[in-house]
């Protein structure tokens, strides 16, 4: 196992590195200057032109590059134009808007983004495993078939639209809850939960149709192998069977792409972040898009990268364990 992990965080520097070189070349093809952008309407050209070297784009675009990698590996220092700021390892760069360290950051978002996808996990674990599982065990009646219709009516509509008609819904119509507002965990965890839980929803809701339908095929194959068979030849009960065999084979790919989804959460989220306002790395690296706002991008990128690829790793690690069948090569 510990040479399976060694070979994967290996391959996933390298997937980093080609993320990075991928997110800077798309960059300086995009319309745009981010000097003018960083300096404001009202800069004349030598303003400019000396935001653009305190900024280090007079550099060739390959010189940028070995100067990020020097910051992600051993830190360095950067101009502010009156100061010199060091930046410590791993250094992922300053925002052009507000000279700001990318890394800090990341780490004030990365709290908002993390509560968010473990949040919506649960969420989509119990509703979408739950309704699977029912619909599989109610095969060919109507409760499989209303299962069925609200799976296919959760697949097809948008996050946004999903979350708008939930605040419409809860907070505008029924006032049950007042409109979401974020709260950080630390300053009040009950205020936290409560403008957390729509949000929550939104996202969860819309995950579970997939868990749904991955759980209904999963246990309908279990079902139908041939040990179940002979468990109820033998007498087993139906709970029994159910709950100690049937979800045995069912639940190995459910886990895995938990993890996988999980890991694509942190930044992939960008919709459900925008709709109720929550700070995080997905609002983050939307804001860094729209101000050409290079170092934050990359940076946003480079953590997103990381967390699906840790998430791969662990998805592959969970179903091992969950499978004594897969064999970590």
């Amino acid at each position: 196992m510990i040479r399976f992990v060694l070979k994967r965080l290996a391959g996933a520097v390298l997937v980093l590195l080609a993320l990075s070189v991928l997110v800077y070349a798309l960059f300086y093809l995009a319309p745009g200057d981010p000097a003018r952008l960083a300096c404001g309407e009202r800069c004349n050209p030598q303003q400019i032109a000396q935001v653009r070297e305190q900024l280090g784009l007079n550099e060739s675009v390959f010189g940028q590059y070995l100067h990020f990698l020097q910051g992600v590996f051993a830190g360095r220092d950067y101009s502010t134009g009156t100061s010199v700021t060091h930046c410590d390892a791993p250094c992922l760069g300053l925002s052009y808007q507000n000279d700001q360290q990318v890394t800090q950051l990341v780490l004030e978002r990365l709290p908002a983004t993390a509560s968010l996808a473990l949040g919506a996990m649960v969420v989509w674990l119990l509703v979408g495993v739950g309704t699977g599982l029912l619909s599989a065990l109610r095969r060919g009646g109507i409760t499989e078939r209303v299962l069925t219709v609200l799976t296919l009516a959760g697949t097809g509509t948008p996050v946004f639209i999903l979350g708008l008609l939930l605040l419409m819904a809860v907070c505008a119509y029924l006032q049950w809850l007042p409109f979401p507002s974020y709260v950080p965990f630390g300053d009040d965890p009950e205020q936290w939960a409560w403008n957390m839980l729509l949000p929550w929803l939104t996202l969860g809701f819309f995950e579970s149709a997939k868990y749904a339908r991955l759980t209904r095929s999963s246990t309908l194959e279990t079902l139908a192998e041939d040990h179940i068979r002979t468990f109820r030849a033998y007498g087993v009960g139906e709970r029994s069977v159910v709950t100690r065999h049937a979800l045995r084979g069912a639940v190995p790919p459910v886990i895995a792409i938990s993890a996988v989804d999980l890991g694509s959460m942190f930044g992939g989220a960008v919709l459900t972040e925008s709709l109720f306002g929550i700070p995080g790395l997905g609002k983050t690296l939307l804001d860094g898009v729209r101000t050409i706002d290079l170092p934050v991008v990359v940076g946003v990128v480079m953590v997103m990268g990381a967390a699906v690829v840790l998430a791969n790793v662990l998805a592959d690690l969970l179903y091992a364990a969950a499978d004594r069948r897969v064999v970590l090569t």
